[in-house]
């Protein structure tokens, strides 16, 4: 895959874009890798779930999606995000890296006419500062993502695209290598 932009041939070595992508399934269907659900961070419905990742039996991430971040932050740092921020936002997948300390905000954004997702694009910056406002404590690094379907690859939004890299977020289109991620790639 070259960086911002084009995806590459090999669909097994990073998330692929699917309308909807689930990254714990996709990470358990990978060689060497498990997912384990963490019930103590989930809530109900399988949009609030909190997962460990394993490569070769060894914890190297965990997976938090929408409430089960801030289930996670207030259980374990005693983080409660009301106290720093005054709007919850909800990932649609949120992966903290073990091994460079990086926690990674992904927004799946799939369009195929004209509408309103235009617009929360231009969002990223906001998002990633309320993100880095609510980590601030743990001394981690905060990236956030954008997971695009082909749509956002035309010309109209070239300038939103400049955009989202100016203020220093990334997107990829339907598909993230693993190795961006810092996970070991299954040969």
């Amino acid at each position: 895959m070259i960086k911002h932009g084009k995806f590459g041939a090999n669909t097994k070595t990073g998330i692929v874009y699917e309308g909807k992508v689930d990254l714990a399934t996709f990470l358990a269907k990978q060689k060497n890798y498990s997912v384990e659900e963490l019930a103590k961070y989930s809530g109900s419905g399988k949009r609030s779930k909190a997962y460990s990742v394993l490569y070769r039996n060894k914890e190297v991430a965990k997976i938090f999606k929408q409430h089960s971040l801030y289930n996670y932050l207030f259980k374990e740092y005693n983080i409660n995000w009301k106290s720093i921020i005054s709007k919850k936002l909800l990932p649609d997948d949120c992966i903290f890296v073990l091994i460079n300390n990086t926690f990674f905000i992904i927004e799946i954004k799939h369009q195929e006419t004209p509408g309103s997702v235009d617009e929360k694009l231009q969002t990223c910056d906001f998002k990633k500062k309320q993100y880095q406002k609510i980590l601030s404590n743990l001394n981690c690094k905060v990236e956030y993502w954008y997971l695009l379907s082909q749509w956002f690859s035309k010309d109209e939004y070239k300038d939103v695209r400049d955009y989202i890299i100016s203020v220093g977020c990334r997107f990829f289109f339907e598909y993230i290598p693993l190795k961006e991620l810092g996970l070991s790639v299954p040969k």
